[in-house]
């Protein structure tokens, strides 16, 4: 709820944005005037009456649009002076998501949030773990003739963010690392000894980076979560297939980040109990 303003305050401060907004702009008051369709008397006393009185709407509205900033900032309903269009833009991005794994883009985001809390969903397996063998065998028949060179682009980006300042909290369903174990779903075909390495390097790095690394495992008949990576305070960004959705906004970030939160606290197997349940999937493969 907006705090009540004293008319004559009100008044006062819309003098003072309106002549900021002027100062800021490339305009003087004739050619405000000239664009509002407005006397130029008019603006001279919209920025030095020292009554209580504000203009009518369209003369506000006109102003604000041809300094381009808000009505609502001028009116002193709002503290940010951009425009609705403005600020949507500014907090909400679309970029291009290839079919390969942490472009450019994605590592950018992550250098950018260094030293910060980076909360994580993973559309499948987290790319920071997998394995050479791995990483071949879901992207090579993708990337083509580029793979050795993606791939091993895309490993020293992931060796990067294991060595990063960076605490890494991952949340994903049971099902993925018990469907990438049986080789069932997306990971139907995976040979059983890349499943087997992936396993001892996933129980291996879970241990050694812990607790800088803690990876939780949810229930998904319970709880759900797009792919979606919380980068601190900085932004929130979606996967959705074609395209990352980032939005930079504190409000959507406070929603998701406790979104996530929720995932971590409710899990069925906490970042202690993951190395066992690695164990208990590598045994099961080993006796086959």
């Amino acid at each position: 709820m907006l705090p009540k303003i004293d008319k004559r305050l009100r008044a006062a401060q819309f003098r003072t944005r309106l002549a900021r907004a002027l100062q800021d702009s490339s305009l003087n008051q004739s050619s405000l005037a000239r664009i509002t369709g407005v006397d130029r008397s008019t603006i001279s006393q919209l920025l030095t009456d020292e009554g209580a009185r504000l203009p009518n709407a369209h003369v506000v509205g006109a102003c604000a649009a041809a300094l381009g900033v808000s009505a609502d900032w001028l009116l002193s309903l709002s503290d940010r002076p951009e425009s609705a269009a403005d600020l949507v833009a500014s907090s909400l991005s679309l970029t291009k998501a290839a079919r390969a794994l942490v472009d450019e883009r994605i590592f950018e985001w992550h250098q950018e949030a260094a030293g910060y809390k980076v909360r994580h969903v993973p559309a499948a397996l987290p790319d920071m773990l997998k394995t050479r063998r791995l990483l071949d065998w879901e992207y090579a028949p993708h990337l083509g003739r580029t793979a050795h060179q993606a791939i091993g682009a895309a490993q020293d980006r992931l060796a990067w963010m294991r060595q990063a300042q960076s605490d890494y909290e991952i949340a994903m369903p049971i099902y993925e690392l018990d469907s990438f174990a049986a080789g069932t779903g997306y990971y139907e075909g995976l040979p059983l000894d890349v499943r087997l390495e992936q396993l001892e390097q996933f129980e291996r790095l879970a241990d050694q980076l812990y607790p800088r690394l803690r990876i939780y495992l949810f229930d998904a008949k319970r709880l759900y979560s797009a792919p979606v990576t919380i980068f601190g305070p900085l932004m929130c960004v979606f996967y959705a297939g074609s395209h990352y959705m980032a939005f930079r906004d504190s409000e959507r970030i406070e929603t998701f980040t406790s979104h996530f939160d929720t995932l971590v606290r409710e899990a069925d197997l906490t970042a202690r109990q993951l190395p066992s349940r690695i164990r208990v999937l590598k045994s099961r493969l080993e006796d086959q």
